[in-house]
């Protein structure tokens, strides 16, 4: 019993000191030092609602890649092919890589924007975790048997 109560106190003591996230150029920061993307999820994940907009923010990112990738693999290869060869530049394809171009610009508009959200949301979070809602309550008790510590959840 005496373990378990001291792994509850070095978790209760690990979660009161937790670190706030700062995000600066798509770049995640822990007072100062710069962490990875895989450690600020790992940090989000403690939060649901903070991972969900993380992962949000990150399809978001991978899919207006993707469409950067595509539009400018077509534009690219089909001047290319204008260039040296007898076809009519441009074709549909340089239209398509195009729209594809145009279509990625709103998607990875929002990308900064929800990521920048679920680190407010992360860190609003550690600010309420100590609520009088909380019903763990931590005291230390004397009397004539001896003094400890009293947990209550």
């Amino acid at each position: 019993m005496k373990n378990l109560i001291t792994l509850i106190l070095i978790l209760v003591s690990i979660a009161s000191f937790s670190q706030e996230i700062t995000k600066v150029k798509g770049r995640y920061f822990i007072k100062n030092s710069q962490i990875s993307h895989r450690q600020a999820r790992e940090l989000l994940s403690k939060n649901t609602e903070a991972l969900a907009l993380f992962k949000k923010a990150q399809n978001k990112e991978a899919l207006g890649g993707f469409f950067v990738g595509i539009g400018g693999a077509l534009v690219t290869v089909d001047l290319v092919i204008g260039l040296f060869s007898d076809v009519v530049y441009p074709t549909p394809a340089t239209y398509i890589g195009l729209a594809s171009l145009l279509v990625s610009l709103p998607i990875l508009a929002g990308k900064d924007k929800k990521a920048q959200r679920a680190v407010d949301v992360y860190n609003e979070g550690l600010k309420h975790s100590g609520n009088e809602d909380s019903n763990l309550e931590l005291n230390v008790i004397a009397n004539q048997n001896g003094c400890g510590l009293q947990l209550r959840f």
